[in-house]
């Protein structure tokens, strides 16, 4: 879409081809830097390297910047309303070393049983690992707050809450005060799952509004 876009066109930017990079996404391999970073070598792809370079950047920088920040309200009452009742996981694509400094630094790594970042494989593996075929489906809930956390639920044949994105701390509120026991109640599956997942879609319209107007 970048390519498309007025300002683009306008200065005649050459923006590269990314098909390596798109292939290696839709390659079923975890997307994260360790997979990354061996297809790297592997190929020797230019777009790969430079793909891993940014991403290497980004991990660095959010080191550097990502600290003081504190969770959302009502993520905290969430894991202590939780703690008794549920196992907990993190389930992400952010390197593990920077996962664990931030749930430390705000004390709620102690909700959670594992903290699993890209090192140890997709968002649909780690599920798979830690709560397929342990636990009912509909007793398995995945957070997120992006399509990517969807399918991995979905490839898991397991429960999706979404955090809608410009309403998160909403989002979160929502959980505590409502859907949290809605799910524990047995009651989450179904239209109650299907009503919230419309909504989250709607927010994540597959045509950019700059190309309705």
């Amino acid at each position: 879409m970048l390519k498309e876009r007025p300002e683009v066109l306008k200065r005649n930017v050459k923006i590269p081809d990314d098909k390596s990079l798109r292939d290696f996404i839709d390659s079923g391999k975890p997307l994260g830097n360790p997979s990354l970073k061996k297809e790297v070598e592997e190929t020797g792809d230019e777009i790969l390297s430079q793909a891993l370079r940014w991403s290497e950047a980004v991990n660095r920088a959010i080191a550097d910047m990502v600290e003081g920040v504190p969770p959302f309200p009502y993520i905290r009452e969430s894991l202590e309303k939780l703690q008794s009742k549920a196992d907990m996981i993190v389930v992400s694509a952010t390197p593990t070393a920077a996962l664990t400094k931030e749930w430390k630094e705000h004390d709620i790594a102690k909700y959670m049983r594992v903290i699993a970042g890209q090192e140890l494989g997709s968002k649909k593996e780690h599920l798979n690992l830690a709560a397929s075929g342990k636990y009912k489906n509909d007793h398995i809930l995945m957070i997120g707050d992006a399509p990517g956390d969807m399918k991995a639920a979905k490839a898991n044949n397991v429960l999706f809450f979404p955090i809608n994105p410009g309403y998160e701390e909403e989002s979160w509120e929502f959980f505590a005060k409502e859907a949290l026991d809605v799910f524990l109640s047995e009651k989450y599956a179904g239209d109650y799952e299907a009503q919230l997942i419309l909504k989250f879609e709607k927010l994540l319209p597959e045509t950019p509004p700059w190309k309705l107007g």
